[in-house]
């Protein structure tokens, strides 16, 4: 067929209404199944395009929503920005991406320059935003937060259990017969954060084991980078006392922190036993692999873009009650603590 197909060709194909193609197209329901099948079948022979931007401003929508995260060259977020726009994709939105830095006016800024003339929603996952910014936040625009930081107010969220979660990887490491057992990720000044949970459940699992919790061995990291995990586990196997084992508040961290220990000659795991925390791909792959924590990145985005789609009506944002939805993880093991094995 020559030129761009339309609905009339498509019908004519199908020998269906221009009407009945259009509810096709759109999904409506009460269509016998015969019929979608010889519909669908004519808009693969004419490649039909559906006009993605007429049906959303049917719907009301921009076709268009934002996903703001603190740095995209931290695998953690390149990973789950890819999954957010796939489950995006499906719901036929086009994901804007933002990088703010974790900076607190660029947090703002997303959710309150963002109007609806221009976005449906905004996906933030915010570090340094605090719960005031909220009272700011355009109300013609949902917001999904994600994270793990504690802010009240009209936004839905979406984190997992960051407490539970560090203390499922120490306990791992205790069951190993490990006694001494560090941290490297603290970040003091900033209550309430992804820092703040991972090192409560870390003080919880030391605490039912009966293990003290040594100051020397909580070694902060202003960054979460792997050139902070290598200074930090420096300075652990620098003490007169070193850890034998070591929690890495992320996966960065705790890369850093293996590629330290092997530069000073340390057995990985047999001296040191080393976890971490988001399960990142350069983990799986690296030697020793990495044990973590796997947050379900998937769940996240699909809850994230669920919780956006809900309130997303032909007239603005539909009235829900905020919802709190924790995704599950699971704790991977593997080579840093467990050995490799053939």
């Amino acid at each position: 067929m020559r030129g761009l197909a339309t609905l009339k060709d498509v019908a004519e194909l199908a020998g269906v209404s221009i009407k009945t193609v259009s509810n096709v197209v759109n999904d409506y329901p009460f269509i016998t199944p015969e019929t979608r099948e010889r519909v669908e079948r004519a808009i693969k022979e004419t490649g039909y395009q559906p006009n993605v931007g007429a049906r959303n401003l049917r719907k009301g929508r921009t076709g268009f929503i934002v996903l703001a995260i603190p740095e995209l060259d931290n695998p953690y977020f390149a990973e789950l920005t890819g999954l957010v726009i796939t489950a995006a994709h499906q719901r036929d939105w086009t994901v804007l991406v933002e990088q703010t830095h974790g900076l607190r006016d660029r947090e703002r800024a997303v959710i309150t320059s963002m109007g609806p003339q221009r976005i449906d929603a905004a996906i933030l996952s915010p570090l340094t935003m605090e719960p005031d910014d909220l009272l700011d936040a355009s109300p013609a625009t949902p917001l999904v937060l994600l994270g793990e930081r504690d802010i009240a107010g009209p936004a839905d969220h979406v984190a997992i259990d960051n407490v539970a979660a560090a203390k499922a990887a120490v306990e791992h490491l205790i069951t190993l017969g490990r006694r001494r057992v560090a941290l490297i990720g603290d970040q003091p000044g900033k209550a309430g954060g992804t820092a703040a949970l991972r090192v409560a459940g870390y003080r919880q699992a030391l605490a039912e084991a009966g293990l003290p919790c040594a100051p020397e061995l909580v070694v902060p990291a202003e960054n979460y980078q792997r050139g902070d995990g290598a200074a930090a586990m420096a300075h652990l196997l620098g003490l007169p006392e070193p850890p034998d084992a070591v929690f890495c508040c992320n996966d960065l961290l705790a890369i850093g922190a293996i590629r330290a220990g092997l530069e000073r000659g340390v057995a990985i795991p047999n001296q040191v036993a080393v976890a971490g925390f988001d399960d990142i791909a350069e983990g799986a792959y690296g030697f020793p692999s990495l044990t973590t924590i796997a947050p379900d990145k998937a769940a996240i985005a699909e809850s994230a873009l669920s919780l956006a789609d809900r309130r997303v009506g032909p007239r603005g944002p539909q009235p829900a009650q905020p919802q709190d939805v924790q995704a599950p993880f699971t704790l991977k093991i593997r080579e840093s603590t467990q050995g490799f094995r053939q």
